[in-house]
């Protein structure tokens, strides 16, 4: 996949490029044309999340700083910032799910040394294990939800990646040649077709 356009403020600011400055007039005002000149907003349940809303800040800072925070992206940055969140509270869950598992391990060792006839036992052998089958296929199940949101936070990743890059090759490369410096033109009117 051929790497996308520059942006012409990046052109500049390199101060090189082989492009003309017809050709970069042009190009400045494609981009100019996809912007709706709007700043991002964040929307009412990403600004009660904590997380969400520092996340939102975060997205929100990186695109102002190359130019692309426009509210055309908004709904987007605004459903990436939720599922981050989302992510997050998954993984406390998962955090407390794996650290009952080490506790009820470390509770069935303790009364296996402390009874060691298993009459005596507080907690049984079968329960044990079934408590601790029940709490594993819980774990796995926040794995799966975990991975699941994270497939989602990269699919909007690159989608707006995409978005950002199929905006930047929307934009002429070349500016468009007049008709009196195509060779092709003057042949053709030269012989009086």
């Amino acid at each position: 996949m051929p790497t996308p356009c520059k942006p012409v403020t990046m052109l500049r600011a390199e101060g090189r490029s082989h492009r003309t400055k017809k050709e970069l007039a042009k190009r400045e005002a494609g981009e100019a044309a996809l912007a709706t000149g709007k700043a991002l907003k964040v929307r009412r349940e990403v600004k009660g999340n904590p997380a969400a809303y520092k996340e939102f800040k975060r997205v929100s800072g990186l695109l102002e700083s190359i130019g692309k925070n426009d509210a055309l992206v908004e709904g987007s940055v605004n459903r990436y910032c939720e599922i981050t969140a989302e992510v997050l509270d998954l993984i406390a869950k998962r955090e407390e799910f794996s650290k009952g598992i080490t506790e009820l391990q470390e509770a069935y060792e303790a009364d296996m040394q402390a009874h060691p006839a298993l009459d005596d036992r507080i907690i049984s052998t079968m329960d044990y294990f079934n408590t601790l089958a029940k709490m594993e296929g819980n774990l796995l199940a926040l794995d799966k939800r975990i991975q699941d949101k994270r497939k989602m936070l990269l699919d909007i990743e690159k989608e707006n990646i995409m978005t950002i890059a199929a905006q930047l090759r929307s934009i002429p490369k070349k500016a468009d040649d007049e008709e009196e410096d195509d060779p092709m033109a003057k042949l053709f009117g030269a012989r009086g077709a």
